[in-house]
């Protein structure tokens, strides 16, 4: 299975690039926030996910490990595929979407094309255990100030999640940890607070 890619873009699209590997072009759809962070002759990783259907292949490109596990965690839910997945992921970061889930913020999650109401309130029902802990409450903020995909929030949940922990767990054992310390001490702290 493919994991990650790393290449330069070489064509952008509406909803997906064109990523040059050693001469061979991946094209990847990609939420909303990764398209607006992509340029042109920009180098850059994309973790995978390749689905496979009867009658297509589709590769999937996320910036963060964070946001695949999102999106893996989104097609689990019954009726939800992965292009309603990169739909509810468009809506805006992967935390964003992470806390509407975790909020039972439906309403957020049903603005996504082609998610109804009926569809936002079971992805909430089955993925608000597995989503961790809010890091705000309220109604969900759409903010499409876009910060770079590579943050040290990002760095610190994406190396435990490499560690193996579930996304909940990570999530959780970050929220205690000062966000402004370097990635490593962050790493180390939530790994102490486990």
């Amino acid at each position: 299975m493919i994991a990650h890619l790393f290449g330069v873009i070489t064509e952008k699209f509406q909803n997906s690039v064109i990523i040059d590997v050693n001469g061979v072009g991946y094209e990847l759809t990609i939420s909303a926030p990764d398209v607006e962070q992509t340029n042109l002759d920009d180098k850059i990783k994309f973790y995978t996910y390749h689905a496979i259907r009867e009658n297509s292949e589709e590769l999937y490109g996320f910036s963060s490990l964070a946001a695949k596990k999102l999106f893996e965690m989104l097609i689990s839910v019954n009726g939800v595929g992965p292009k309603a997945a990169i739909s509810i992921l468009s809506l805006g970061t992967p935390e964003e979407v992470r806390n509407a889930i975790a909020n039972t913020d439906a309403a957020f999650v049903a603005k996504a094309s082609g998610i109804g109401k009926k569809s936002a309130e079971r992805i909430i029902v089955d993925l608000r255990d597995k989503v961790g802990a809010p890091s705000h409450y309220g109604a969900t903020e759409t903010s499409f100030t876009l910060q770079p995909a590579a943050g040290p929030a990002d760095e610190a949940l994406d190396a435990l999640i490499a560690l193996g922990f579930p996304l909940k767990e990570a999530t959780a054992a970050l929220a205690s940890v000062n966000p402004s310390l370097s990635v490593e001490e962050r790493i180390k702290l939530a790994l102490k607070n486990r």
